[in-house]
């Protein structure tokens, strides 16, 4: 089950490399009410943007914080 909150990626140039549009959704999925990720000029950012290893550094974060 996927804990993050997705993106429709729309009109979005990296949504095919974003774990928020990629990634499968759940039956109680939240989405973003608008799309995170702004154009100015001919520059995109996005503050939400989940890159493709992010999900493994997070593992490792949450393996390496949670030790008993």
């Amino acid at each position: 089950m996927v804990d993050t909150t997705k993106c429709s990626g729309a009109n979005c140039p990296v949504k095919d490399k974003c774990y928020r549009y990629t990634s499968p959704a759940s039956p109680s999925q939240s989405y973003f009410w608008d799309t995170p990720g702004k154009i100015e000029g001919k520059q995109f950012s996005c503050d939400m943007y989940f890159g493709e290893n992010a999900q493994s550094i997070w593992e490792e974060l949450n393996r390496i914080t949670n030790t008993k």
